[in-house]
């Protein structure tokens, strides 16, 4: 009798401890440090002597794609998709949908954009060995990791400005993606991406109806994201499109819309598998003295480096500054022009999509690919370690 009690006691812990495990994973503190704790795992590792292992292992084939084809286009595709359902609800039900809430980090977020890019392209036009085409890397902030850099800093914070920096983080990872599907798509085939827009059709059609079944859903997904990844286009943007197309609001008797439950079911496996396993293969950078050294005087990194810590601070600043000074809109009574000073440096962390877009931009030149990537770490660094300085400030002000 006492082994049967046992054996039925023991999937309720194992239940218990894994219910723990997610909740855990969902917390934003919690996924920005395993995203840390990957990128850290992986330089250590490209530059220990098992680094020929790493290099190894990145590049193995696995079916169609290599190890890190599937970390960039597959596993990241889930993280888009969470970013899909979540602007879709700040554009249904939260912040987006106020335009008097929205202006003010809408235009910070594209101003954002806009001044690191010009940044970059300047330092880049400018010396013969430029290379403009990577104008795109530092416009970038990464979502996950600047809301757990306020989420460890910031207990005593007013919510406006974790509202501020989720509005300006959402409308940049949209911009992003549109980066993406314009410029960094390649050689379109029609046919491919004409049955990835079917499929994605067809999932909007199954959530009209209210269907729930997995079943039907998940082979519908997978098909779109591999036509659309055969198309020419990113795959990662039909993670985006299903979020887009996925019920964020719930009908009446629901406890809870669709992308509720799918956002509590993936955001553990996002946060705690798929970016950390993207971060892992894109992150192993070579950090040599010869790279280093190669850094300080290559535009490239001189320019993503000014853009992430320079460009989206006076992008994000400036365009709020502007926007209240100069029109109707206002920034949020409970907020400090010194609390969005602080978000303005937080902004400068460019990291998971940035990586993204530094494989994108530079193709094959492996070298190139390499030093870009270093910018963007350090470039990230230097903005967390900052920002997070000022936010500590900031908070035993609001403490006080």
């Amino acid at each position: 009798m006492r082994l049967l009690q046992k054996r039925r006691a023991f999937p309720r812990i194992l239940g218990s401890e894994r219910a723990f495990l997610a909740d855990t994973l969902r917390a934003e503190t919690t996924g920005g440090l395993v995203l840390v704790a990957a990128a850290v795992i992986a330089l250590v590792w490209a530059n220990s002597p098992w680094q020929d292992s790493y290099h190894h292992l990145r590049d193995a084939q696995l079916g169609p794609l290599t190890v890190e084809g599937w970390a960039t286009d597959g596993a990241l595709t889930l993280f888009f998709y969470l970013a899909g359902v979540e602007l879709k609800r700040e554009l249904v039900v939260g912040t987006l949908s106020r335009i008097s809430e929205a202006v003010v980090p809408v235009v910070a977020a594209i101003c954002g954009m806009a001044v690191p890019a010009l940044i970059y392209a300047g330092i880049n036009l400018t010396v013969a060995d430029g290379k403009p085409h990577g104008w795109a890397v530092p416009t970038a902030t990464d979502i996950a990791f600047a809301l757990a850099v306020l989420a460890i800093v910031g207990s005593s914070l007013p919510s406006a400005l974790r509202a501020f920096l989720l509005t300006l983080a959402v409308v940049d990872d949209f911009g992003a993606i549109l980066v993406i599907a314009v410029f960094f798509s390649h050689g379109l085939h029609l046919l491919a991406l004409l049955a990835a827009l079917a499929l994605i059709a067809v999932f909007y059609f199954l959530q009209r109806r209210r269907v729930r079944t997995p079943f039907l859903y998940v082979p519908v997904a997978l098909g779109a994201w591999w036509f659309m990844h055969e198309s020419g286009i990113h795959a990662t943007i039909a993670g985006v499109a299903l979020g887009l197309v996925t019920r964020v609001l719930p009908d009446p008797g629901e406890t809870r819309s669709p992308a509720e439950v799918l956002e509590h079911h993936l955001r553990p496996w996002s946060a705690g598998v798929a970016v950390p396993v993207f971060a892992l293969f894109a992150a192993g950078v070579t950090l040599s003295g010869g790279t280093l050294r190669e850094m300080l005087t290559d535009p490239v990194a001189i320019g993503i480096v000014a853009g992430l810590m320079f460009g989206k601070v006076i992008g994000v600043f400036g365009g709020s500054w502007l926007t209240a000074r100069f029109t109707r809109a206002e920034l949020n009574a409970d907020l400090a022009w010194r609390d969005v000073g602080a978000v303005s440096v937080l902004a400068g962390i460019g990291f998971t999509v940035s990586l993204l877009i530094a494989q994108l931009a530079f193709g094959t030149d492996v070298a190139q690919i390499e030093r870009a990537k270093a910018a963007v770490l350090v470039a990230s660094l230097l903005s967390a370690l900052i920002a997070a300085l000022l936010l500590l400030r900031r908070n035993r002000a609001y403490a006080d």
